[in-house]
């Protein structure tokens, strides 16, 4: 892979991971258009780069939160911050339980299925518009609520669908306040991210050599500038209601890639 080509996918992971339009649709969109010969044999390795420079720009712009949760776990009581750490956890389960014993399955969905990424992410568009209509509310997230919003995030491992645009549309939807929905959507993920890390380590799935140290480089830095960015940016859209913008985008990709998907 070409340092020019790790940048490009960088970018793109950072932000879309993010902003309501797919990282992974987006990113399976990229790999169509460099092409196949374009991603080296430890693409596995590369990915979880750019997934662990989101989880970290992620951490970077909720440093405050994060802290705040973790000096309340440390007091070992029933506290706010220990109760929307279990909410966390109980959102990641369905994702956890698909992860662990439905990854075949689910992979049969990646691999250059355009037409597919196109009819998902047309899927997202509503989604976001729906959101975007819904009235904003002061109501935060329970325990019933965290597990609805956690089933959007397992629905969202499939490419083209929008993980941040699922989870927080759902908790639009929900009642949720706009600004506490973007909060939970970013948090609930990072756990996940980081797991997801020390299970492909932990597996032995991870190739590396020292030829593919440079073009790693070059995207851990794209993906995490433009993360950090594009999570601050989406954090004052969804506190404006502007995702009827992206719903617009993810309409007008999904129609290209189910043309090229079928005509090309």
């Amino acid at each position: 892979m070409e340092i020019l080509d790790a940048i490009i996918l960088g970018i793109i992971q950072g932000l879309t991971e993010f902003l309501p339009v797919s990282s992974s649709g987006h990113l399976e969109l990229g790999a169509a258009i460099l092409g196949s010969q374009k991603i080296p044999e430890e693409s596995l390795l590369f990915t979880v780069v750019l997934h662990f420079a989101t989880a970290l720009a992620t951490i970077l712009v909720f440093r405050k939160d994060i802290a705040e949760i973790l000096v309340g776990l440390s007091k070992l009581k029933w506290n706010e911050e220990t109760q929307f750490s279990a909410k966390i956890v109980l959102s990641m389960i369905p994702a956890v339980i698909i992860g662990l014993f439905f990854e075949e399955q689910l992979e049969q969905f990646f691999g250059g299925k355009v037409t597919f990424v196109g009819c998902m992410l047309l899927v997202t568009a509503i989604l976001l518009f729906l959101a975007d209509k819904a009235k904003n509310t002061e109501k935060g997230v329970n325990f019933p609520k965290a597990l609805l919003v956690g089933l959007s995030q397992a629905v969202a491992m499939l490419p083209g669908i929008s993980r941040s645009g699922a989870t927080i549309s759902t908790s639009v939807l929900l009642g949720i306040d706009k600004t506490k929905a973007a909060r939970f959507s970013f948090l609930m993920v990072v756990p996940l991210i980081l797991g997801k890390i020390a299970k492909d380590i932990l597996d032995g799935a991870l190739t590396y050599n020292g030829d593919s140290f440079g073009y790693l480089s070059a995207g851990f830095v794209a993906a995490f500038v433009s993360g950090y960015f594009a999570c601050t940016w989406m954090i004052a859209l969804v506190r404006k209601s502007k995702l009827t913008y992206f719903a617009i985008y993810c309409t007008i990709v999904g129609l290209i890639a189910i043309f090229a998907g079928i005509y090309l």
